[in-house]
């Protein structure tokens, strides 16, 4: 007797292609499961961290991809859009929506957008030419932030110029993209007391739901911690969620969308916007009580929305560079850690780390301790020693 396969063995209740097969991917795979869903994966890459979960279909076999699904997704916003058009031209469908994707691609249309919907931003002034990014710099004062219009994440493919000497070098570092009939954008320098996220989901029937307001720490330009809920969060959940739903009901936006904020003396400004579930808020497998990856297989596949509350204060810790001591890390109570599947390298996130506790005294304890099973411990977050003020 030839013994079946588990996929033979079962019949899903729909199969979810997602474009892209990274860590994101992943986690929507294991989120789906237990929803009776199947995923499949558009990727390049056959050994990608989605392939445990389903199978990997490449770019040259786009069209079988999409006759072997039932409903389509990405799981990150530069998606490229020929993709999504040839999907299109095969009748297929892709939420989010391409506006979203096109939109987040691309820095001036997002600063664009936000000001069209009265969002709150930096100044900020499209640059093509050396003579512009000087005219920039004299119109917006100095220190401002050089990026690329397209391209770049986690720190890359920008430039903070704070001296009108370093024009040169400026222009010299990014001015390329430019010339290869791209734009910048300058934008002025924010003084902010700290980088905050809202996430929510949106179903096809429009209900939306959202989630805690976070907030970001940072190393080297790429997330290292996220604290959920974020301290004083009362105080700016409710203009965080006006904004983001400003930005869900104008492009008619199904699936999930993070809005990335600043908190400043003035309130509130956005720095950007992520057309997918969201690195800040990995937290929600474990914190919260339907995940931002399962309110975004619910949304897409046409399911009510699952309950976005918070379950217990988290801690969420990226894993970047080098593996953990796995031993003494899950030794640790309270402790939830995700292996991508992916093999070290410099800058890679490799997994992320949750951990839940209410009690602050024993979060930092358990945090230093977390830490301390990195290769290369980071510094303790400054806001575990800081005491909440007023509004």
């Amino acid at each position: 007797m030839v013994a079946l396969s588990p996929a033979e063995h079962w019949t899903p209740v729909c199969t979810l292609g997602i474009l892209g097969g990274g860590q994101l991917g992943r986690m929507l795979a294991q989120a789906a499961l237990p929803l009776g869903i199947r995923c499949i994966f558009l990727e390049d890459d056959p050994h990608c961290p989605a392939a445990a979960l389903g199978p990997v279909y490449g770019s040259n076999q786009l069209a079988d991809f999409a006759a072997a699904c039932d409903v389509l997704t990405t799981e990150f916003e530069n998606t490229p859009l020929s993709q999504v058009d040839q999907l299109a031209a095969l009748g297929r469908t892709l939420q989010p929506p391409r506006q979203a994707l096109a939109t987040a691609q691309n820095r001036i249309q997002e600063k664009t957008l936000f000001n069209q919907l009265d969002i709150p931003t930096p100044p900020w002034q499209a640059v093509s030419s050396a003579d512009e990014l000087g005219q920039a710099a004299r119109d917006m004062g100095l220190p401002l932030v050089l990026k690329t219009a397209t391209g770049g994440y986690d720190g890359k493919g920008q430039f903070v110029l704070r001296d009108l000497s370093q024009l040169d070098d400026a222009w010299a570092m990014l001015g390329e993209f430019a010339g290869a009939g791209g734009q910048l954008i300058a934008e002025g320098f924010i003084n902010f007391e700290r980088e905050v996220s809202l996430i929510a989901a949106r179903n096809q029937a429009g209900q939306v739901r959202f989630y805690p307001l976070v907030e970001n720490h940072h190393h080297q330009g790429i997330l290292s911690h996220t604290l959920a809920p974020a301290p004083e969060a009362e105080c700016l959940q409710d203009a965080a969620c006006d904004y983001l739903n400003r930005l869900l009901q104008h492009l008619d936006y199904v699936g999930v969308l993070t809005l990335e904020l600043f908190v400043t003396a003035q309130g509130l400004i956005a720095n950007e916007m992520a057309p997918r579930v969201h690195n800040s808020g990995h937290w929600t497998i474990e914190g919260a009580a339907c995940s931002q990856f399962e309110n975004q297989v619910r949304a897409v596949c046409g399911l009510p929305l699952g309950d976005p509350a918070l379950q217990q204060p988290s801690v969420m810790v990226n894993v970047i560079g080098q593996h953990p001591d796995r031993q003494r890390l899950l030794s640790l109570p309270g402790i939830h850690w995700h292996d991508y599947g992916k093999t070290a390298r410099a800058a890679r996130k490799l997994g992320h780390i949750t951990l839940l506790e209410s009690d602050v005294s024993a979060r930092q304890q358990r945090l230093r301790e977390l830490l301390d099973c990195l290769p290369e411990p980071m510094a303790l977050p400054d806001w575990l020693d800081q005491t909440a003020s007023d509004c």
